[in-house]
């Protein structure tokens, strides 16, 4: 099946330039937006598989777009693709719900894998920026935690662990499934009853929290 894209830029020029250049590849570009509004609003009604978005799409940063859109289609992927390669934006992308990062010097060939990736589920970075996401996320394991009033860590079955601590790893819930020698639909089960017990919204969410909890080690 053709993967559903969606591409999110202010620049119209650029941003049909990318859409043209996807749709002549064989993926399915069912929408653009040129704000964050409109990409949060267009988003929600179209369910895309991946959203390639942009940071700066005007008054409304692509960050509160990402974050919006984990809220309400939870199962579309973003993929950014920035001129900004800043260590702060990059962080609070990923924050927001961004499965990755890409710069715009990145080739065609490797926007394409890049997507391809982040359909199955898997953080896409441009080289330099995955070690550091990770280091941030290890730097926030390793902060105090307060000893009282910290919540209750909801409590997990032993195969959801498993399964969360692959996800972590970075492998697709085919990789997964056949790893555990389980169907995709029962991974994909897992990794939604492991989302609703933590309150969490999207796969970047949960590598978050298992690198916390010390599960992807």
């Amino acid at each position: 099946m053709s993967i559903r894209v969606m591409v999110v830029d202010d620049h119209p020029i650029w941003r049909e330039g990318v859409a043209r250049d996807l749709a002549e590849r064989g993926l399915d570009v069912v929408a653009t937006a040129p704000d964050a509004p409109a990409a949060v609003r267009i988003a929600t009604a179209v369910r895309p598989d991946v959203i390639l978005m942009d940071l700066n799409l005007g008054a409304t940063s692509g960050v509160d777009a990402i974050a919006a859109i984990g809220q309400q289609s939870p199962d579309s992927r973003v993929l950014v693709l920035s001129a900004s390669g800043e260590h702060a934006d990059v962080l609070e992308a990923v924050k927001a719900g961004a499965l990755g990062y890409l710069v715009k010097s990145a080739g065609v060939d490797e926007l394409l894998e890049a997507i391809r990736r982040t359909a199955d589920g898997v953080a896409v970075f441009t080289p330099g920026l995955a070690g550091l996401v990770l280091g941030e996320y290890r730097r926030l394991a390793d902060a105090p935690r307060p000893a009282d009033g910290a919540p209750a860590v909801p409590a997990l079955t032993e195969r959801e662990t498993e399964v969360l601590r692959l996800v972590a790893k970075g492998m697709t819930a085919k990789q997964i499934a056949a790893r555990l020698v389980v169907s995709h639909r029962t991974v994909e089960s897992h990794v939604q009853n492991t989302l609703r017990k933590l309150q969490l919204h999207n796969r970047s969410q949960l590598v978050r929290y298992a690198i916390e909890q010390g599960l992807a080690d």
